[in-house]
């Protein structure tokens, strides 16, 4: 088993806490950094291998992360289209996806309980996504809705017909067995030649998943705390809420 780390976005809704222009992943909570803590979670969990996409201030997570010690095997692959659609981020890493190995596809910019990726990892599910049912209802959760149990869109808009019994948001983090990650190399890629530069990685497991819904399945996480850094309320929700919920369970966190 393999990690894709995504890291390569700009994070401009944050400037104002990010007055150097640091990428989101470097932004430090209570002295770490997300990358840090997320390459430290990965590590503890037993994953050897990370592939880490870059792109703005690339220099600064590489200079980072090779300080970081003990950490599973780094490589980097740089996106030159970063300011483009995240879905040119997952195919600048698709020498990874094409392994045949068993991947974790993961946004670099979430704050999690190590719960969260032991759940992932250790699920019996090939293919697996992660919910939380106790969301915010928006426009801006990327949403995973089912229906007895299957998987029937994952998207930020749902169609106003569509059946489904149950909702959450996903976390943003995916195994892929060596199969599906392929599939889903081969669809960035075509995003890519049809010029769907602006997509977001989230497209093409969609369009995967809705061709193939037998093959998909999701654990449920509600209840552990975790939060994407996106937005200065999620900064505020990460020191008052997330970060405090986490060290009740795991004071050295």
């Amino acid at each position: 088993m393999r990690a894709i780390i995504l890291a390569a976005g700009r994070g401009n809704r944050l400037a104002e806490f990010n007055p150097d222009g640091r990428p989101k992943c470097l932004l430090e909570f209570d002295g770490r950094s997300l990358l840090m803590r997320q390459l430290d979670i990965l590590f503890q969990l037993g994953l050897t291998q990370v592939t880490i996409v870059i792109g703005h201030e690339a220099d600064q997570i590489i200079d980072h992360v090779g300080g970081l010690s003990p950490r599973p095997d780094t490589a980097f692959v740089y996106n030159p289209a970063f300011t483009d659609g995240s879905v040119l981020s997952l195919h600048a890493a698709q020498t990874a996806m094409i392994a045949g190995d068993t991947v974790l596809v993961l946004d670099a910019d979430v704050l999690f309980h190590p719960h969260i990726m032991k759940r992932l990892i250790e699920s019996p599910h090939r293919n697996c996504f992660l919910m939380d049912r106790e969301f915010t209802p928006g426009d801006e959760p990327v949403k995973i809705a089912l229906d007895r149990g299957r998987m029937v869109e994952f998207r930020k808009k749902l169609a106003a017909n569509l059946h489904y019994d149950t909702l959450g948001e996903s976390v943003g983090f995916f195994k892929l067995d060596g199969e599906i990650a392929a599939k889903i190399a081969q669809t960035c890629s075509r995003y890519e030649t049809e010029g769907l530069l602006d997509a977001p990685h989230e497209e093409a497991l969609r369009d995967v998943l809705l061709a193939q819904p037998e093959a998909f399945s999701c654990e449920d996480i509600s209840g552990l705390p975790w939060v994407e850094v996106d937005f200065p309320e999620d900064i505020e929700r990460a020191i008052k809420e997330v970060l405090p919920a986490i060290k009740k369970d795991i004071p050295d966190f």
